[in-house]
């Protein structure tokens, strides 16, 4: 692994500590009040996999290299399986019972997280490029890989969209504040790769990175409008 010099941007070292513990913060709270409700389970699970990608990222770029491969598994690994968790997250909140497409979108995930864990040529190097990590996926892995993520991504968004044109005003408030936590992510990383298009090759870094955005909306938006409805009805007028 190639090590650049540290510097404080938003996806430096020290940053990627504080989006940890922030993230890793959520995960406590959002646990601690709604572990009763699948939800909240299922987005305490999202959270902690948010934290511990950024974990890994400060591992390879903040301490020694020595074990940034092992890092670089379980970092990828723990982002893998977000979209069919996010996916997940959506039919719950859309209250729909058929669910074979989230099985189908953990199946694909597992199978990359394999992939990951016991292919040791899945990375081809990896190198701290100073204000984010850089993962370089070996040729034949990294497009089905990309591929495979952003597919999962846009039809998260287009399934909310859609399960929002039936469903009442809370389930469509909760959808919409899912749709908002996608392009929370989504619309930055593609910002800067437009404004710098070298930061592409930084893609999963840069996108973890905003997507703390999305973990706030997640533990204080998302998971208080469905388990804690009454907050959200407006009030009745006297």
């Amino acid at each position: 692994m190639r090590k650049q010099a540290n510097t404080f941007y938003c996806f430096s070292p020290p940053a990627m500590l504080i989006t940890f513990l922030i993230e890793f913060a959520l995960a406590i709270y959002t646990f601690t009040r709604y572990r009763l409700n699948p939800i909240g389970r299922l987005a305490t699970a999202a959270l902690l996999l948010l934290g511990i990608f950024q974990l890994c990222e400060f591992n390879i770029c903040g301490l020694s290299s020595s074990a940034a491969l092992t890092w670089s598994r379980i970092g990828y690994g723990a982002i893998t399986m977000l979209p069919p968790i996010a996916i997940h997250l959506v039919y719950l909140i859309a209250h729909k019972k058929s669910r074979k497409l989230v099985w189908l979108a953990y199946i694909t995930g597992a199978v990359f997280v394999g992939i990951f864990g016991l292919n040791a040529s899945a990375f081809a190097t990896h190198i701290c490029a100073g204000n984010y990590a850089i993962f370089q996926l070996a040729p034949n892995v990294g497009g089905i890989y990309f591929t495979y993520y952003y597919s999962w991504l846009i039809l998260g968004i287009c399934l909310c969209l859609y399960f929002g044109l039936e469903a009442n005003r809370l389930t469509r408030q909760a959808l919409s504040l899912q749709v908002l936590g996608y392009l929370s992510f989504l619309l930055p990383t593609g910002i800067v790769n437009a404004v710098n298009p070298h930061t592409i090759v930084g893609i999963p870094s840069v996108m973890c990175g905003f997507a703390v955005i999305y973990a706030i909306i997640l533990a204080v938006a998302i998971v208080p409008s469905v388990v804690e409805p009454a907050k959200f009805k407006p009030k009745e007028k006297s």
